[in-house]
């Protein structure tokens, strides 16, 4: 069986400190801190190795951070094949204040040059011919055109793998004119995707109805944090609500919603399965520091907790 690829064209160290406070202009002392490679498109190939697939993370990596991404993926049993570029690959700070807020400060990353960019075209192409599905995730450095996501879903479906897409802005709107398989923006990221104003669930439907109809993309799942999702396929939109959970961070979150939308698809499940499973991933993420951490005991218990109905 042919595996899932994912793609970060931004790639990180992810460290997560807590501390009881942050207060400005004094020291602090970080009594917790956990470190592990990260960016969203890695952050889902951690969660689709703890999902039981086969899994291969390309992007960019630069400098000592690239080599310790490509280290600690080892270690972790993700199997990884990166373009190197010039510079530093990026550091992003995720501090859990008690009490649940959180702050994250993250760096630009290394630059890209147009060679970069081919180079890594070539190695999506690649990969594209002997995945199932290839995951494009988050952000991009500096120097990667602004179609960058047009043009990898473009490659990934000559190839005739499936294109799942998660990003924002400009990157995600080129993406979504190619039309790729799914695609998983959030309740903010979605209006800028719609001919109409994303007020309320309703209007929120329709923008899933849009995505699915007019753009052609196979299904849409809009993200809505603690209050669950909506998820378009076919003819049908449906609401997803999750239970209440003791959050440690949502951080990758949305990350491990889409690797259990990719590991039912890879599986062949029932829509709803894959939904539910998509669901119960994101809800099993968000009990740990690590993004893209699921606990298959977790994952289980939270399963049946999953409420679909389908919207009129």
């Amino acid at each position: 069986m042919k595996g899932i690829a994912t793609v970060t064209m931004n790639a990180a160290i992810d460290k997560t400190y807590r501390v009881p406070s942050l207060p400005l202009g004094r020291v602090t002392r970080i009594p917790e801190m956990v470190a592990y490679p990260g960016g969203k498109g890695i952050n889902v190939a951690r969660a689709l190795r703890q999902l039981g697939c086969d899994v291969v993370a390309t992007g960019f990596v630069a400098g000592f951070n690239g080599a310790y991404i490509r280290t600690a993926l080892s270690d972790q049993g993700v199997a990884h094949d990166f373009v190197d570029v010039a510079g530093e690959s990026r550091l992003c700070l995720n501090v859990l204040h008690d009490g649940g807020a959180s702050t994250e400060l993250l760096e630009p990353g290394p630059s890209a040059t147009e060679a970069d960019f081919a180079a890594l075209e070539r190695k999506v192409a690649a990969l594209a011919e002997r995945s199932a599905i290839v995951c494009l995730s988050g952000s991009a450095p500096t120097g990667v055109p602004a179609n960058a996501y047009e043009r990898l879903v473009g490659i990934v479906r000559k190839a005739g793998a499936l294109a799942f897409l998660d990003a924002s802005g400009a990157l995600l709107a080129g993406g979504v004119r190619a039309a790729p398989d799914f695609v998983k923006p959030n309740e903010h990221e979605v209006a800028a995707l719609s001919s109409q104003p994303a007020t309320d669930e309703a209007a929120l439907a329709a923008c899933a109805r849009e995505l699915v109809g007019a753009r052609g993309i196979g299904c849409a799942a809009i993200t809505l944090g603690a209050a669950g999702a909506l998820v378009g396929c076919g003819d049908a939109v449906y609401r997803v609500r999750v239970p209440a959970l003791r959050v440690v961070s949502a951080v990758g979150c949305g990350d491990a919603f889409v690797a259990g939308m990719a590991a039912g698809t890879l599986r062949g499940d029932p829509l709803e399965q894959r939904i539910r499973l998509a669901a119960a991933a994101a809800c099993a993420n968000a009990l740990h520091r690590e993004a893209g951490r699921i606990d298959p005991a977790e994952l289980e218990r939270l399963l049946p907790m999953i409420d679909i109905t389908q919207v009129e």
